[in-house]
């Protein structure tokens, strides 16, 4: 590892100048580190002046521009795995890794175009629904509830798998930087995150999402480009020397690793894509910008972002590969292939460079991906908990400034739950991530999707979605069905994609055999298609 805390290095007497540099450059990485987690609490700060009432906690009062819906909205949406996850399985098995990203991407413009504004509009449209449960329950006219019920518990089951996925990222950063045990690690950036969220609310995740996303961009796209430029030979002969699988075949997207990608391999990467629909932390974006010309901006701006990101985190994984040499990621006790990115930044900025300040601040791009994610997913499952649980089943009469109370304790348990999840330093990003993301694109994009653009949708075909499209993720991926694996391992298939297509058909099945919905609902339909005609 590049980096030693001083701690480590025994007494003064024993020091070397070499160590005496590491050391150096340590703290000046470290400052850069704390510069940026306070910029993040002092946001917190002034947006909690500004949080007198759950709607501003949740949605901002529905006033984001375009540039903070949409680079808020992509960050959060990234993660940790954008940066660590990505990198980390293309340096592994390839550029055939890439597919993931194709399909993110392809849902991402999807989710944009033809999400975004219509359901912005049913929101306001659905008695000015706050919340993804309120829009389905408002949507269908839920008397019962049940709706409510069901969208915030997978909204809670799954968003703790999620956010535990961030804070291990940020454990296994701070580990690999500064040497410092994973779970103090884990503590740290757990608290800063539920420091800013517990105060601001949705201003303060969204602003801070901002300059996360931007801060991302800028460190994505720099690192390697600057490695690129810097490499001690050709690109592919030094590919060849790390031992890359199948050799020249690396760099060929349809090989996974040492053979061919298979038809189902491929489907299963694209099939991510799928999960945007369904995801309610970048949802809530869509729903709470100030109006549709700057949503029209937030598009493009979005699209063009996702687009870069991607690319150059494809590139960070090929790249990163060849610059590292002579050290192979993940073998002879070097740290494994998810911390690319991180080792490729000390190697350039520390070593090659001398501009350590430079790298900490690059670094912090990394803590940014972790948290503009952990944030948002804290901030929805506390909406989940307090406005829909509390709010509609404890205490019907609570006010404002009570829901947001429960909000904030509730975000201070999630926090708390998600650190206890990923205590095990041996957890996967990618594989944690992976089980959420297909869990809430599951449960949620198909019901999203034929809610607001399917009339004859009724109640129990929507419930029936719901269920049957979480159920399917969790025996896909946890039930032992197959010889002894799941069916996940047996078949190769990822969940989202079984998930998906088996809530689309109970929806469409149960729609159709069950009562019609009432002439209220479909006139309120009615008149959002109206809307977006005009």
């Amino acid at each position: 590892m590049l980096f030693c805390c001083p701690d480590d290095l025994g007494t003064a007497d024993f020091i070397t100048e070499e160590e005496k540099k590491l050391s150096g450059t340590t703290v000046i990485i470290l400052i850069a580190f704390v510069f940026y987690l306070a910029m993040m609490i002092v946001i917190g700060a002034v947006y909690m002046k500004k949080t007198s009432s759950s709607e501003d906690y949740f949605l901002g009062g529905r006033g984001l521009n375009a540039w903070v819906a949409a680079l808020s909205a992509q960050a959060s949406d990234m993660s940790g795995w954008l940066l660590m996850g990505l990198p980390g399985a293309i340096y592994s098995l390839g550029t055939g890794q890439i597919w993931i990203a194709v399909g993110l991407f392809i849902g991402t413009v999807l989710n944009w175009v033809c999400i975004s504004h219509r359901l912005r509009k049913y929101t306001i449209a659905a008695n000015n629904s706050l919340t993804i449960p309120a829009y389905f329950e408002n949507r269908f006219q839920d008397k019962k509830r049940i709706l409510l019920l069901i969208s915030s518990i997978v909204i809670v089951i799954f968003f703790l798998v999620y956010t535990a996925s961030a804070l291990a990222a940020g454990g296994k950063l701070f580990n690999t930087v500064f040497g410092i045990d994973y779970h103090i690690a884990l503590a740290i950036g757990a608290a800063v995150i539920l420091c800013y969220t517990f105060m601001g609310g949705f201003m303060a995740v969204c602003v801070t999402d901002f300059v996360q996303g931007t801060l991302m961009l800028v460190g994505l796209l720099i690192v390697p480009l600057v490695a690129y430029f810097m490499l001690n030979g050709n690109l592919g002969d030094l590919l060849a020397q790390s031992g890359a699988p199948g050799g020249a075949a690396f760099l060929n997207p349809l090989e996974n690793g040492e053979r061919p990608y298979t038809f189902v391999e491929i489907f299963s990467q694209l099939a991510w894509g799928l999960g945007y629909c369904g995801m309610p932390h970048i949802l809530t974006r869509f729903m709470a910008v100030k109006s549709e010309k700057e949503l029209k901006k937030s598009s493009a701006i979005a699209i063009v972002w996702d687009i870069l990101s991607l690319t150059a985190a494809c590139f960070i994984g090929i790249i990163g590969r060849a610059y590292l040499l002579p050290t192979v990621l993940g073998e002879n006790g070097a740290s494994s292939s998810e911390s690319v990115f991180i080792e490729m930044i000390n190697k350039l900025f520390s070593s090659h460079l001398g501009l350590p300040f430079i790298g900490g601040i690059f670094l912090c791009g990394i803590l940014a991906a972790i948290m503009s994610t952990a944030d948002s997913q804290l901030l929805v499952t506390a909406s989940a908990a307090s406005e829909d649980l509390y709010h509609q089943f404890i205490k019907k009469d609570a006010d404002s400034k009570e829901i947001l109370a429960v909000a904030r304790l509730t975000v201070i348990v999630v926090s708390v739950l998600a650190f206890v999840i990923a205590w095990n330093p041996n957890s996967s990003i990618m594989g944690l991530v992976s089980n959420a993301w297909a869990g809430l694109g599951a449960a949620f994009g198909p019901t999203v999707v034929m809610s607001l653009f399917w009339r004859r949708t009724n109640l129990t075909g929507a419930v029936a979605g719901i269920v049957s499209g979480g159920l399917t993720v969790i025996v896909w991926d946890y039930i032992p069905l197959a010889a002894g694996q799941t069916l996940g391992s047996y078949t190769g298939l990822y969940s989202l994609a079984v998930g998906f297509a088996v809530s689309l058909a109970m929806i469409i099945i149960f729609s159709l055999a069950t009562k019609a919905p009432s002439k209220e609902i479909t006139d309120e339909f009615d008149l959002v298609q109206k809307k977006m005609a005009e």
